[in-house]
């Protein structure tokens, strides 16, 4: 198997790696009081030390009080939590890595009364939860405003300590996916509407982003047409509804759009072979991350009697160096075994420690 195709050097959206190996974000709520500890700044260190070309953080609040639902999710705002995600990326650089922060609001995908703010109803484009459950009112223009404001302030927090690059969580049914997502997205003023009129908040917030940090500053924008609980959901249908949604964002400054599924070797459209990072790369011409069960032997969310095939990563390595998409996120795998790209990298596959749950019990 020549794995050559997954080492070789990246250059575009602004951001220069060793490799095209991405860490893909995952939640570890490790942060007490959203504080990324000395703990935390060890466990990326590591991926970066196992030769992780890119690392995207788990996501990281936003400031409001409505941004996430649980009290150990690390926040990007407040000097404490600046000064530890600092340390985070000194960390990393000093590995020879790269990093950038998740920025996150999860909108309806919160219950009322969850920590770290109980007292704080959670806020979407029109108060649908993502049955389409009416939960609490439609977000004011206002609230909007300051939404895209702390996206903004966020972003810039981000670049002032030293982060690579930012990525925006425009996926799995969180804040921003909600108002791209009809279920969700009832409004009738310029926030709702078709599918493209439905990227205004996306937009706003993306150039938002983009004033906050200027022109050569890497906005990553991860999306997805699978939704929490709904991995049947689509935003487009067909390709032509993928270029009417991702004209937009790309636009307004997207630099590299992480296209999230669950499973990279799955065709996005009927007669081609083509997954959404490819389809994606062919209609903006930017910049793409696959992600989706790579290096498992069950695929995300199966049971574990649906099995991968054998030659998953192979597949990968084919379609990678035909530039369908430009850099492969690998998630569970870096949780198991932050050796992981190196144990690829030396032919040592059969050394990889393979992914169990139990590993998601400790922060390694």
């Amino acid at each position: 198997m020549n794995v050559d195709p997954l080492f070789e050097p990246f250059e575009g959206g602004g951001l220069s790696l060793s490799n095209r190996v991405v860490m893909a974000p995952m939640t570890r709520a490790q942060s007490p009081g959203g504080v990324a500890g000395p703990e935390v700044a060890a466990y990326y260190r590591r991926r970066a030390e196992g030769g992780v070309g890119l690392i995207v953080t788990e996501g990281t609040a936003i400031n409001h009080p409505a941004a996430v639902s649980h009290q150990d999710i690390p926040n990007i705002h407040g000097e404490a939590s600046l000064e530890g995600w600092a340390q985070v990326v000194r960390e990393v650089h000093a590995a020879g890595g790269k990093i950038i922060p998740q920025l996150w609001h999860v909108g309806m995908a919160r219950s009322i009364g969850d920590l770290p703010n109980a007292s704080a109803l959670p806020i979407g484009p029109s108060g649908l939860n993502l049955a389409g459950e009416q939960v609490t009112e439609p977000m004011t223009k206002s609230e909007i405003q300051g939404i895209v404001s702390a996206f903004a302030q966020a972003a810039k927090d981000a670049k002032a300590i030293g982060f690579d690059g930012i990525e925006l969580h425009g996926a799995h049914g969180y804040l921003i996916d909600q108002f791209f997502w009809e279920k969700t997205n009832r409004r009738t003023d310029e926030y709702g509407g078709d599918l493209e009129a439905r990227t205004t908040f996306a937009v706003e917030v993306i150039d938002a982003c983009r004033r906050a940090v200027g022109p050569d500053f890497p906005i990553v924008l991860r999306f997805s047409q699978w939704k929490a609980g709904a991995y049947d959901a689509k935003l487009a249908e067909t390709p032509e509804d993928l270029a009417r949604f991702l004209t937009p964002l790309s636009n307004a400054g997207v630099d590299i759009f992480h296209c999230s599924t669950r499973r990279f070797w799955e065709p996005e459209f009927a007669g081609s072979e083509l997954n959404l990072a490819g389809w994606t790369k062919k209609i903006t011409g930017k910049p793409t991350i696959t992600v989706g069960s790579v290096g498992l032997d069950s695929a995300f969310t199966s049971a574990v009697t649906e099995k991968n095939e054998d030659d998953n990563l192979e597949r990968l390595l084919l379609r990678l160096d035909k530039e369908e998409f430009d850099l492969v996120a690998v998630g569970r795998a870096l949780i198991s075994d932050p050796a992981w790209p190196a144990k690829v990298q030396a032919g040592k596959t059969d050394e990889i420690i393979p992914f169990t749950s139990e590993a998601t019990k400790t922060l390694y």
